[in-house]
């Protein structure tokens, strides 16, 4: 068998460690051909391939980033797409494609698969937000990356009575925010799920300042989204591929909260500070997995599925589960977390 494969979307710790075990258990075990494409699925459609061996897998596992390049194309962007990509694997002799990627890479390869191509599905991304699946690798790094930020943060604060913003990422989910707020012992934590009222944040500084501290944590997702009517909407620009450039709701936020309560507010945005570096052991180990249960699909031709964390168990479940809807975070979650606001 050949199998083809590709990394798409935002970069994330754990990607290599995915496309090592692939090649490992693949080449080593079954026998079988791999061949990387390079930047996604626009590897694909310019048939910009080469072959991958066991020798390309040394020194992985620990490395961030992803060996083969990443992009955010998708094959539903482009005309005729399900042709081209058969055309492309038929020139290569890929028997199936293994989609390492998010909610938009495994979009655009569940859209494939019901055009007949035949596809595998990893779920990758910092956001956690892919359905079916317990965690996503690279979610564990990127918490890890924010709550030592945080922890950082709050020996300045407190040395210089201050409050301090801390943005985060997440588009449409506020799982980093929510898991790095709570684990950094955050006041206020904002998400995408739930639009804030600026002045109720401002009342949570000023009753948690009048008990007697002198500084405050928030942390906000940069989704994160004000009531209607309460603080000027953010205008973002659109990037090439219809999505929203999003950052600077942490400035906007500090702005707004030293302007209302004359608190001295500074404002720290991460940004892809997250997505980049070592991947931490739990996601070296969960990528690690993935890719072994990817090739173990492939190679019983169980194309349309992806890999899935479920409990302790690896399983595969249909692409088009996986995709149906984001998976956001659960008012539960946000009440555990306000239980230690003030």
């Amino acid at each position: 068998m050949r199998i083809g494969i590709l990394t798409g979307g935002g970069d994330c710790p754990g990607l290599n460690a995915v496309i090592r075990a692939i090649i490992r258990k693949g080449e080593g075990v079954y026998g079988h051909s791999l061949v990387g494409y390079r930047y996604g699925w626009k590897g694909v459609f310019e048939g910009d391939s080469y072959e991958m061996s066991l020798e390309a897998t040394r020194g992985l596992i620990h490395r961030g980033g992803t060996i083969l390049g990443t992009s955010r194309l998708s094959p539903v962007m482009v005309e005729d797409g399900a042709s081209k990509v058969k055309e492309a694997m038929k020139s290569d002799n890929i028997d199936v494609i293994i989609a390492i990627g998010g909610e938009g890479t495994l979009s655009g390869a569940a859209a494939m698969s019901e055009a007949g191509v035949n596809i595998i599905g990893v779920p990758k991304t910092i956001d956690n937000d892919i359905s079916v699946t317990d965690v996503t690798f690279g979610f564990h790094t990127a918490v890890q990356v924010a709550t030592d930020a945080i922890d950082r943060l709050h020996t300045t604060a407190e040395s210089h009575d201050r409050v301090m913003v801390v943005e985060v990422m997440g588009r449409h989910a506020g799982w980093i925010a929510a898991y790095s707020g709570i684990a950094g012992g955050a006041d206020v934590i904002l998400v995408p799920e739930k639009p804030f009222d600026i002045e109720k944040v401002c009342e949570q500084i000023r009753r948690r300042h009048g008990k007697g501290s002198k500084f405050s944590i928030i942390v906000v997702a940069e989704g994160a989204l004000p009531l209607e009517g309460t603080m000027k909407k953010i205008e973002y620009e659109v990037d090439e591929y219809g999505h929203q450039r999003l950052g600077g709701v942490g400035y906007r936020v500090a702005r707004e909260i030293e302007a209302r309560t004359g608190f001295e507010t500074r404002e720290t945005s991460l940004g892809h500070v997250l997505r980049g570096g070592t991947p931490t052991a739990f996601d070296r180990v969960l990528a690690t997995r993935y890719g072994i249960a990817a090739i173990d699909a492939a190679h019983n031709e169980k194309y349309g599925s992806m890999v899935a964390l479920q409990g302790t168990e690896i399983i595969t479940v249909p692409l088009q589960d996986a995709t149906r809807e984001l998976k956001v975070v659960d008012s539960e979650l946000l009440e555990v977390a306000e239980v230690f606001f003030g």
